[in-house]
């Protein structure tokens, strides 16, 4: 809703609700649920006994007093349900930016003030005015412009059903290992550190690391991955996957808070807290329609005062001020929200900053990551060498797995498995570091052993086989060597696979003349060939998380900039880039740093983003011209710009308007959607 975003806790959404003004300022709404729900069945009464802008609907009734029951339900409606609209033009006012909530503040105390007038001017005077009274716009704007944050709110909780669907998959009971003995406890009383076994077609409890036995889990119903993916020692699991057939025991790792669910749902509840670029527009248009109004109304005033008389004058301004009054436009905004972010979280598509909905028509450039955001990331040994006749390959490997033994880098993983496949024992390796951008390094038989990429020998001038190395390269390898005391010792050439739908987002941005630009820390080579296979014409190799962010920097002075990356290494360039995607579910630095993540860790869902985004704002531009519009043709003719012509817009007239306006912007929003719904591609 312009004017007003929400900030709430996903845990408590129905005790209270603060909703920050824009710039400015905060405005504590009290429990907004029960301030709707009161102002709605304030508004009933009012709609039954009194006409809309002097429209007497069929179902309406008066009676002796009801003029004055009507009055004094409106009374209490204006100063409870149109509280925050007040404090919220208090503080734009202050500000000398007038907008929404000041239009909304004008249009009720001008309804309100000249319907008080109308009721004691004809009940006890007997001074029947132009128009009855504007109580049933008054009431309507208050509990619509209501309704707005409600549809925001939930836009929060139907992005959230995505998240407590996967909560419902987590089993009440876990088997809890307590002195070797297995003890049914409840999930919700498992803590960090606790020990579990889980049994073969069990969802698993809790996120945790496997510490005794293996199996294949299937992951779908959380990553939206669908194949069974396989689990050993120290590999990780999440909450709510299930387990296929294998029997194993885990450490727990995250519960509550500290679990992958409850990130998910924390990113679904920030995806409502940041105010998006069309918001700011409706806004302006707003605050536009705030002075128009005025400068009308008070023009129309004077005009009619001077060639009519003081009660067509004050009829005529009046008129003007209530027709202003943004019924449609205050849900032009929130209704798209809640149909996009409808779409989008029931498929993993988690955007923190709406911003980025808006940034994506200005994109000129897509740069990312190559391993794990274009291939699987799925590393596979093709070759291990050794340089040194005493040492054989299989040694290499041990070495190789030692070094890499505590990492769950793709390119470790892979020698991990090749070095069980080859019943090779991981060698004991001590006070292993990270080389960054290059490598790890650690201590062996009192000797220093590395394994680092050629760029860092070659930073090190240390020589190499360049023909060797470029061969393996070429042939799509990712080629890491092994040292020890500063002299190559051995080597490791890895290959990887592209993503299936890594070929469609190339073409994807290619036709929205978006240029695809891949950055990597790998080699050249490989990098080369991956590029030529997906049809990506720049490419950057052998970078330094720091070197993306350079180039990201680089070519935003060319244009605007989407980075697409793993959300770990990416991240200073996720946060660079103005719209920030990350691959990969549920990583902390994934949810610090990028404006959208993707919990599949598919390049198709880039696509999907792309598209909605053109959709979602073209429907919030629309909307707003819509919820504008009514407005911009209705005033003038209010104040009577026709009238030489024998024009005269009755309110009548504009009721039926206005009411028309409001339900093309809510029709136009909830047509809002994409070629290929999302909710097809789970």
């Amino acid at each position: 809703m312009s004017g007003m975003d929400m900030s709430m806790d996903h845990h408590n959404m129905d005790d209270q609700m603060d909703m920050p003004m824009g710039d400015h300022g905060m405005m504590h709404m009290g429990n907004l649920r029960r301030k709707f729900w009161i102002s709605l069945v304030l508004t009933l009464p009012i709609i039954v006994m009194t006409p809309m802008m002097g429209l007497k609907l069929p179902f309406q009734v008066t009676f002796w007093g009801s003029d004055w029951l009507v009055a004094i339900i409106g009374t209490i409606l204006f100063i409870y349900g149109g509280s925050p609209f007040f404090s919220g033009a208090k503080a734009e006012l202050k500000e000398r930016k007038p907008a929404m909530m000041s239009l909304i503040a004008m249009g009720i105390s001008v309804a309100y003030i000249y319907s008080i007038y109308a009721v004691i001017a004809n009940d006890l005077f007997h001074v029947r005015p132009m128009v009855t009274n504007f109580f049933w716009e008054l009431a309507t704007l208050i509990v619509i412009m209501l309704l707005g944050h409600r549809i925001e709110m939930n836009a929060v909780m139907n992005a959230g059903s995505a998240v407590d669907s996967l909560a419902k998959l987590l089993p009440d009971v876990a088997h809890k290992v307590v002195d070797g003995q297995l003890q049914d406890v409840k999930v919700a009383d498992l803590v960090e550190g606790d020990q579990v076994s889980v049994r073969a077609g069990e969802q698993i409890p809790a996120d945790g690391v496997l510490i005794k036995g293996s199996t294949s889990v299937n992951e779908a119903m959380v990553t939206g991955e669908s194949k069974q993916v396989t689990k050993q020692a120290d590999d990780s699991v999440i909450g709510g996957a299930i387990n296929g057939d294998g029997t194993f025991e885990m450490r727990v790792t995250g519960t509550g808070a500290s679990g992958y669910l409850a990130q998910v749902a924390n990113l679904v509840t920030n995806a409502q807290q940041s105010k998006s670029q069309q918001e700011n527009m409706a806004d302006r248009v707003a605050g536009t329609l705030f002075y128009a109004a005025l400068s009308v109304a008070i023009v129309a005033f004077v005009t009619w005062l001077v060639v009519g008389n003081l009660p067509l004058a004050l009829s005529v301004a009046v008129t003007v001020l209530v027709i202003a009054c943004p019924h449609a436009l205050g849900l032009a905004i929130p209704l798209v929200v809640a149909r996009s972010t409808s779409i989008a979280a029931r498929n993993g598509l988690l955007i923190r900053n709406r911003d980025a909905l808006e940034r994506v028509k200005t994109l000129k450039f897509a740069l990312m990551d190559k391993t794990g955001t274009l291939t699987e990331g799925d590393f596979k040994v093709n070759a291990v060498g050794s340089y040194d006749d005493q040492r054989s390959e299989d040694q290499v490997l041990a070495l190789l797995a030692g070094l890499e033994s505590g990492s769950s880098h793709p390119l470790a993983v892979g020698i991990l498995r090749a070095a069980k496949a080859q019943n090779v024992t991981p060698a004991t390796i001590n006070d292993v570091t990270q080389i960054t951008g290059a490598g790890l390094s650690g201590t062996w038989q009192g000797q220093s052993i590395q394994l680092v990429s050629a760029a860092y020998l070659t930073k090190q001038q240390i020589t190499f086989d360049q023909q060797q190395f470029d061969s393996l390269a070429s042939a799509g390898n990712s080629v890491s060597y092994l040292t020890i005391n500063g002299q190559l010792a051995g080597y490791v050439a890895q290959g990887d696979e592209l993503k299936p739908a890594a070929q469609e987002l190339i073409a994807t941005l290619k036709q929205q003349n978006i240029t695809p630009v891949m950055l990597t820390g790998d080699n050249q080579q490989t990098a080369a060939k991956v590029a030529a296979q997906l049809g990506i014409e720049e490419l950057h190799a052998q970078l330094l998380p720091e070197d993306k962010e350079k180039y990201v920097r680089e070519y935003q002075q060319r244009g605007a900039v989407m980075m697409i990356g793993d959300g770990v290494n990416d991240a200073p360039s996720l946060a660079r880039a103005e719209v920030g995607i990350a691959i990969g579910s549920g990583t902390d630095v994934a949810i610090d740093s990028a404006d959208v993540v993707l919990v599949r860790s598919d390049p198709h869902d880039v696509v999907e983003f792309l598209e909605l985004a053109r959709k979602t704002t073209g429907k919030m531009t629309q909307n707003l011209w819509w919820g504008a519009g009514y407005n911009i043709l209705a005033i003038p003719l209010a104040a009577g710009i026709l009238a030489p012509l024998g024009f005269m817009l009755d309110p009548m007239v504009g009721a039926i308007l206005m009411s028309l306006s409001t339900v093309i912007v809510a029709i136009n929003a909830m047509t809002l959607n994409i070629k290929q719904p999302m909710e097809n591609q789970a």
